[in-house]
């Protein structure tokens, strides 16, 4: 991979991007990084985030050939400069073009959505991968697959990467014979853009609900909702969820740049949605089974368009919750949109499982323990509710925190999901915390719950200590649940990423060891 000055400089020129050049001279980078610590001779330098001027003197230690940045630093003297107006945007079509536009040779379906994302990434993974004899890539929240040997597949560290990152494993999985890519886009992606310029032949819409909201992330609902339908207005194909909320301005955003008839619309039988005069939906799906192990649901193409996908078919999913089918029927419309069929659908949801999403673990003596990714309102109140229809359960008691710094917005959500929801013992812990105290955000969250209609409210910070009392406090019969970190294998705290074991693993564990 290599990257000459001049044509940079022309697509730089393209973009508005360019605001000058100092100390000009011809090179060809071999390599890209935002990071110092990982420049080497010949590196295309870019001085992004939360930048210090010492890291790009490291940079020219190290071999540094050029550096671009939204301002000249002394401490680049002797390097040329490339001087941009937006250094987020340059970077990714920088890398873009450093890794010869990779995204040119896969077919990409992109997923955004508050909750549900990396539930559909899974599933439009499985499906695909049997309609295309495992030629596909997952970029997840929890994990990137870039291709079939061990160092191909990794956790991931954001949901969607930087984007130097980001092209540099297409770039990867291209090498390794993947034709297809299913990735999660967050509304992060847009903000810090780094996605700008990515273009998606399918981009799938799952819902929008108040989240990501504080000082570190979006202002703003408005602002929220905007970055995530940049998705939709960057996907030659549009699949919609109707039932989401906003769901006119969600359309009309994708109508303004994509073609009625590249728009699909889907909703669960007999729900109320609003639609355009001119519109009527594409797929309608019906439950007709939900139970702790599995959900089964009947998809029916409504529209000449949908039809012609011939998707119409009785599918059974193993992950539970009858929330995650919309999650289902939005893979199966675009794997289908891909070139999957139905047949390929049927042959693996049924076996997809997900690390930290609806995790049931089963004691003897001590309830049943699940554990699942729920952290805000929505998606807490979606797991309880379904969690009290499923079981007869006895007590119930539910261990959660949220994360500092931000989300600010998911704590009041979170004590009003407990509330409505009426556990008999909560224990508010440590999730993430940040640069914030942990019990100043259990303070929060315990400031929005009813004490008249939730039991017993428990502050123990310790969060393995946490998840280890509840269990002890729980006999045959009950309902432990865990949510908010699932299989994350570490803790924010104050900068700084410290080991933790995961959700799943703590619960596994102790109840191995108390059950001996």
């Amino acid at each position: 991979m290599e990257l000459h000055v001049t044509p940079a400089l022309a697509l730089l020129r393209e973009h508005h991007l360019l605001d000058h050049v100092s100390n000009l001279s011809e090179f060809t980078a071999t390599a890209v990084s935002y990071d110092s610590r990982q420049v080497k001779p010949g590196t295309l330098f870019f001085c992004k985030g939360n930048f210090l001027p010492k890291y790009l003197t490291m940079a020219k230690e190290k071999g540094a050939i050029a550096y671009v940045a939204e301002q000249e630093y002394p401490e680049g003297q002797g390097l040329p400069a490339i001087i941009v107006k937006d250094e987020q945007k340059a970077m990714a079509l920088l890398g873009a073009a450093f890794y010869g536009f990779p995204q040119n040779d896969l077919f990409i379906i992109a997923i955004t959505g508050t909750k549900g994302k990396t539930t559909t990434a899974y599933f439009a993974d499985h499906v695909l991968d049997a309609a295309t004899k495992q030629h596909v890539a997952l970029f997840s929240t929890l994990d990137r697959i870039l291709g079939h040997n061990p160092g191909d597949q990794f956790k991931s560290d954001l949901t969607t990467p930087e984007s130097l990152d980001l092209f540099h494993d297409m770039r990867a999985a291209v090498s390794n014979g993947m034709t297809h890519l299913v990735m999660e886009v967050s509304s992060q992606a847009y903000k810090k853009r780094r996605v700008y310029g990515l273009k998606y032949n399918v981009g799938i819409f799952l819902n929008i609900t108040p989240d990501h909201i504080g000082r570190n992330e979006h202002p703003t609902f408005a602002d929220y909702l905007h970055c995530k339908e940049q998705l939709l207005v960057n996907s030659d194909v549009c699949v919609i969820n109707a039932e989401t909320q906003n769901f006119t301005d969600v359309y009309y955003t994708a109508k303004a740049t994509t073609q009625p008839e590249n728009i699909y619309l889907f909703a669960r039988h007999g729900a109320k949605v609003s639609l355009p005069d001119d519109r009527q939906l594409d797929f309608e799906y019906r439950n007709d089974l939900e139970n702790l192990h599995e959900s089964e649901f009947q998809l029916d193409a409504l529209s000449d368009n949908a039809k012609q996908l011939q998707l119409d078919h009785r599918y059974t999913t193993s992950v539970p919750g009858d929330y995650n089918e919309g999650n289902a029927v939005a893979a199966i419309i675009a794997s289908g949109l891909a070139g999957a069929s139905a047949q390929d659908a049927v042959d693996t949801l049924d076996h997809v499982h997900i690390k930290g999403r609806m995790e049931m673990i089963a004691t003897k003596d001590h309830g049943t323990i699940y554990v699942d990714y729920a952290h805000n309102y929505a998606s807490t109140k979606r797991l309880l509710a379904f969690l009290k229809r499923q079981t007869n359960a006895g007590k119930v008691t539910v261990v959660l925190g949220s994360a500092g710094d931000k989300g600010i917005s998911r704590r009041p959500g979170l004590g009003k999901a407990l509330t409505e929801e009426s556990p008999d013992r909560v224990i508010l812990t440590t999730d993430d915390p940040g640069f914030e105290d942990p019990v100043k955000i259990a303070e929060t969250i315990d400031s929005y719950i009813d004490h008249d209609q939730v039991g017993t409210v428990d502050f123990i910070m310790d969060r393995e200590t946490a998840i280890k009392n509840a269990i002890d406090h729980s006999v045959k019969g009950d309902i432990v649940v865990i949510a908010g970190k699932g299989e994350d294998p570490y803790q924010k705290i104050k900068g700084v990423n410290v080991p933790y074991a995961s959700d799943s693993k703590v619960a596994r564990d102790y109840v191995a060891e108390i059950e001996k």
